[in-house]
């Protein structure tokens, strides 16, 4: 998700039918063969002992892999990580904008063929926004706890938010796509696809989960709405500004901050099926 701007809630309303009506048309299958970040998508690449799942980067709404994940990729694979990632729910011509439950669908094969390529068992799964709360349908309702070993999310709406998406400033959407989009109507705190989402409860056996925010989060409001509940052995919520007060990264940049990815790397690091370490102290910069 990107730049927001408060709203009234008869507004949500207008706005969550506008962009049903623009963007209803089911997502279009994921494409991979788009641009890269650097250090993700080698197919040949073997995990270690050390590193045995790989990581599948999944970017936030309306962003593509290559400008979501240009640092946190390369960071990873230097780390030692066979790095994966996607594009996924084009439409109009738009990344990430189409229903979220169809982009859930998109996410399945591609872990299909990493798994497939590695011959490794599980994936942990790293998203940002939409691409933190997406693959909770993916575990939850298409059969993919098993294949996951920990879901992290960057930001993500897992509970919706409370003001409007739009895009960020700098963005020009192709004409036919103005108005909105159906994923960000999905992410609007209420919607009906966040109430079938969270029916099930907010993690599903299996995975361990790890949720890093940011408290100057504009897109996803309250930033607290980002947190899950449930056992401390199985999810850690963090905030950032916890572990580095004077952190002043905001929603769309997260990804890119030096601090998240020593998050990161803690989570991906621990023993399989348990999140990141609550105590962990990162370095502040």
């Amino acid at each position: 998700m990107s730049h927001i701007s408060k709203a009234k809630p008869a507004a949500l309303a207008v706005i969550g039918l506008l962009c049903a009506s623009i963007l209803a048309a089911p997502a279009a299958q994921a494409d991979t063969t788009d641009i890269s970040p650097p250090g993700a998508n080698d197919w040949s690449c073997q995990p270690t002992a050390e590193h045995p799942y790989p990581v599948v980067l999944v970017p936030g709404t309306f962003e593509s892999m290559a400008k979501n994940w240009s640092t946190m990729s390369p960071y990873l694979k230097n780390q030692g990580y066979c790095v994966y990632a996607l594009n996924y729910g084009k439409a109009t011509g738009i990344d990430a904008s189409g229903p979220v439950a169809d982009s859930a669908r998109q996410l399945a094969p591609f872990v299909d063929a990493v798994l497939g390529a590695t011959g490794a068992k599980k994936v942990n799964l790293v998203g940002h926004s939409q691409g933190g709360m997406m693959p909770r349908y993916y575990l939850g309702f298409l059969n993919g706890a098993k294949k996951v070993n920990q879901l992290v999310g960057i930001a993500p709406s897992n509970h919706g938010t409370q003001g409007v998406i739009l895009p960020p400033p700098d963005f020009v959407p192709l004409a036919t796509s103005t108005g909105g989009c159906q994923a960000c109507a999905d992410q609007q705190a209420g919607s009906p696809f966040l109430t079938e989402l969270n029916s099930i409860g907010d993690t599903v056996s299996g995975p361990a989960y790890t949720v890093l925010s940011t408290k100057y989060d504009e897109v996803v409001t309250p930033y607290q709405s980002q947190f899950l509940s449930g056992s401390a052995t199985k999810i850690t919520n963090i905030t950032i500004q916890d572990k580095c007060p004077a952190d002043v990264f905001e929603h769309d940049q997260t990804p890119n901050d030096p601090v998240v990815h020593q998050l990161v790397a803690n989570a991906l690091g621990r023993p399989a099926g348990t999140p990141a370490d609550a105590a962990y102290q990162p370095s502040c910069l």
